[in-house]
């Protein structure tokens, strides 16, 4: 019997790692699309910096969050904050049936999708190497030690039933504020907004690219939400719907700014219906394990005319984001987490349940968003006193590409 059970277990093991690294594979490709979709939203002169900083994501982040990142997440909690390096090799209580490793590549995807958030809003302007700075800041310290709340078993937020399945707020919204904080710092693109307060619209040079990228992306969350179920053996239900709830969810967002965006200017705007699925795909991800399919279709909705709202918020109060960040992620981020206290099925406000979740979720989201913002905005502060944040104004009339690389992305620029 004993025989018979371990090769229960070691078949159930293979088949789970098979599917975590799967998905695994799918979030980290999902890097390609934060590539396209930012190198198209922005000018021509500009996309291989953009590619550079996605490039630094992986790099300079990974290394962080191996080095510091994974034992700050997932060490022996305190319920704030753990303190290990690398790898940890003990059982982390998480009822894992992969390894540490595998389970350390999957939260690296998450940890570098977090910082991609930010590196849109910075486009066009930033020097290179103190975004690096913050990479490594970023992804070694503040985002684990979120995560460390929310997904580690003694995290203060995890055993107060904050649910977050794949990252509304311990990804997105976190990104997304970060993004804001670091925006309002670094300033807007020159020529962006005229003396007298006018926005002016610095348009993206490549659509169809900024599209591929979306794809890229939308493909790439059928990774990030059900691989958050670490594991296939006896998930087959809870995969299905949150396959089923994140697909409902970004097409009805998409839906949404078509018809916002034509009743609002007489046309549909293409750029913002790819940020529509995009903030439809960020508000079913925190509840997509606990809503029903109606459920995913409203949140993704609202999620499509949130995102269209407050990208022309955060423009008429003068803070520069050339691809949405802030929009789609930090706006649905805290909207999704919010909405999970609304439509749970279980415990939801709208399903009969009391207002406990709801108070759990506002009180989560908050702190994130409180404290990626706070720390995002000093550290920003300190780099822009200690090593300069802000390339210089001839090298942003020329251009990051010529002048940081020495080429162009176009050959007949």
């Amino acid at each position: 019997m004993d025989d018979i059970n371990g090769l229960l277990n070691e078949h159930i093991s293979a088949i789970n790692t098979v599917w975590v690294a799967l998905c695994a594979a799918l979030i980290f490709f999902m890097e390609a699309g934060f590539a396209l979709l930012e190198a198209g939203f922005i000018r021509a002169k500009n996309a291989m910096s953009i590619i550079a900083k996605v490039i630094i994501d992986i790099t300079f982040g990974g290394v962080a969050f191996f080095v510091l990142g994974f034992g700050i997440a997932y060490g022996v909690s305190n319920g704030w904050v753990a303190f290990d390096f690398g790898i940890i090799e003990r059982d982390l209580g998480l009822d894992l049936t992969v390894s540490n490793q595998l389970f350390w590549f999957i939260q690296l995807g998450f940890a570098i999708a977090a910082i991609s958030i930010v590196s849109g809003a910075l486009a066009e302007r930033m020097k290179l190497w103190s975004y690096a700075i913050l990479v490594v800041c970023f992804c070694g310290f503040m985002y684990p030690l979120i995560a460390n709340w929310v997904w580690n078993p003694q995290g203060w937020l995890a055993i107060r039933g904050f649910n977050d399945f794949a990252g509304s707020a311990a990804v997105h919204a976190m990104g997304g504020f970060s993004a804001l904080a670091a925006a309002m710092v670094l300033g807007p693109r020159i020529g962006k907004y005229s003396k007298d307060g006018t926005s002016n619209t610095i348009p993206g040079h490549n659509l169809p690219l900024a599209s591929v990228g979306a794809f890229i992306l939308w493909f790439g969350w059928f990774g990030f939400n059900p691989g958050s179920t670490l594991g296939a053996v006896g998930n087959w239900e809870l995969i299905g719907s949150v396959v089923v709830n994140t697909f409902l969810a970004s097409a009805s967002g998409g839906i949404a700014t078509m018809f916002y965006t034509y009743y609002s200017y007489g046309k549909i705007d293409i750029t913002m219906v790819i940020n529509g699925i995009l903030a439809g795909l960020v508000s079913i991800t925190a509840g997509c394990n606990v809503v029903d399919p109606m459920s995913a279709i409203i949140i993704g909705f609202i999620a499509g005319i949130l995102v269209d709202v407050a990208v022309l918020f955060f423009d008429k109060i003068k803070i520069d984001d050339p691809v949405g960040a802030i929009a789609v992620h930090g706006i649905n981020g805290l909207f999704g987490t919010i909405a999970v206290g609304l439509f749970a099925s279980e415990g939801g406000l709208f399903f009969g349940g009391s207002t406990d979740l709801l108070i759990t979720q506002i009180i989560g989201v908050f702190t994130i968003i409180i404290f990626s913002f706070s720390i995002t905005f000093i550290l920003m502060k300190i780099l822009k006193n200690i090593v300069g944040i802000r390339i210089t104004s001839q090298e942003e009339e020329a251009g990051i590409d010529s002048v940081s690389f020495g080429v162009k992305s176009y050959s007949n620029e």
